[in-house]
C-alpha cells in the first residue's frame, strides 16, 4: 500500500486479531474492546494481553467484556477527518455477539464525513481478513461503496471453526446456549464449534483432543480447496505449540502461509485457555466482483 493515507479509511475492532505486520499508513484503524473484572477494565491490545487474560482465568478470576464507548468511536472519526479522510467504512464483529457495530453506527451519524458501519457476522481473522481486504481496496482508490462491498464479500466467504477446553466460559458469557453447553459437557466429548450466521453453534463432537484437532484441519482444508486464493489463520489462547503445529499442517497441505496470532484478549475471556481456532476466507476475486 502507498504511504499516503487513502481518502476512504477502514476501521475495525480489536477482536479482528490482526497481526502486527498489518500496520501501515493505510491499514485498518483498530478500536479496542475491553476486558472487565469487577470495577476494573482494560483495553485489549493496550492495557492487557491475551496471555494475561489466560493467567487470570487460570487463577480463577471471572472476566467479562464490554464494547467501546460512543466517545471512543467519535474520537477515531475526528482523527481520521483531521488526517484527510473523506469517508469511513467500519467493519466489526458480529452484532449477535456484541453491540459494537451499533455503537459505531450511532457515533457515525454525528461524524463530519459519511460513515458506514458493517456487521461482519463473524469475528477473529474472518473479520480481520475482511478489514484488510477493504483497506487494500481503499488504497487502490475505490469509493466507499466498493470498499464496503469488498468487506462484506470477504466476511461472507469465511469459515471459522474452533475448540475450547471448557464450554463454561462461553455459556457464562451468553455466547453459547446452556443446553448446547450441557450437551457438550455431559457426553464427555470435545465439541467443535463454528461461527454461523453471526452466532456460535456446536458443529460436531469428537472424543479426543487429537481427533478434534484433526477434524479442524479437515474442515479447513475442505473449505480452502474451494477458494481461488485462500486466506488462512490460526488462533490460540495459551497453546502456541498446538497452534504452530496446526499452522504447519495447513501450510503444507495448501501452500499458503497461515497467519498465526493469539486470540484477542476479549475473545479469550469468552473462550478460555486452551482455545484453538482456524479461519479460512476467500481472498480471490477483485473489488469489482463484489455485489453491491
Amino acid at each position: 500500500m502507498p504511504n499516503e493515507a487513502p481518502a476512504v479509511r477502514v476501521v475495525t475492532d480489536s477482536t479482528a486479531c490482526l497481526p502486527a505486520a498489518a500496520a501501515d499508513a493505510g491499514a485498518p484503524v483498530v478500536v479496542p474492546l475491553r476486558v472487565v473484572s469487577g470495577e476494573e477494565s482494560w483495553r485489549e491490545g493496550v492495557d492487557i494481553t491475551p496471555e494475561e487474560v489466560a493467567a487470570r482465568i487460570t487463577a480463577g478470576e471471572r472476566l467479562s467484556t464490554s464494547q467501546p464507548s460512543p466517545a471512543e468511536f467519535a474520537g477515531v472519526y475526528r482523527d481520521l477527518v483531521a488526517d484527510g479522510a473523506q469517508a469511513v467504512v467500519g467493519v466489526y464483529l458480529s452484532g449477535a455477539l456484541s453491540g459494537t457495530v451499533e455503537v459505531a453506527a450511532s457515533a457515525g451519524h454525528r461524524a463530519m464525513i459519511p460513515v458506514q458501519a458493517i456487521d461482519s457476522r463473524t469475528v477473529a481473522m474472518a473479520l480481520g481478513f475482511a478489514a484488510l481486504e477493504a483497506a487494500r481496496c481503499a488504497a487502490e482508490g475505490h469509493d466507499a461503496a466498493t470498499v464496503a462491498a469488498r468487506a462484506r464479500q470477504v466476511a461472507a466467504s469465511s469459515t471459522t471453526v474452533f475448540l475450547v477446553d471448557s464450554l463454561d466460559h462461553l455459556r457464562r458469557g451468553g455466547r453459547l446456549s446452556a443446553p448446547a453447553a450441557a450437551l457438550g459437557t455431559a457426553l464427555g466429548v470435545r465439541p467443535i464449534l463454528a461461527v454461523r450466521d453471526g452466532g456460535i453453534e456446536m458443529a460436531q463432537r469428537v472424543r479426543t483432543r487429537r481427533a478434534a484437532t484433526d477434524r479442524l484441519v479437515e474442515l479447513a482444508l475442505r473449505r480452502a480447496e474451494t477458494c481461488e486464493r485462500p486466506g488462512l489463520a490460526v488462533h490460540h489462547l495459551g497453546v502456541p505449540e498446538r497452534a504452530a503445529e496446526l499452522a504447519e499442517r495447513l501450510g503444507a497441505a495448501t501452500g499458503a502461509e497461515p497467519v498465526v496470532t493469539p486470540v484477542s484478549a476479549v475473545l479469550g475471556a469468552h473462550a478460555g485457555p486452551g482455545a484453538l481456532a482456524v479461519v479460512v476466507a476467500e481472498l480471490g476475486g477483485r473489488p469489482r466482483d463484489a455485489v453491491r
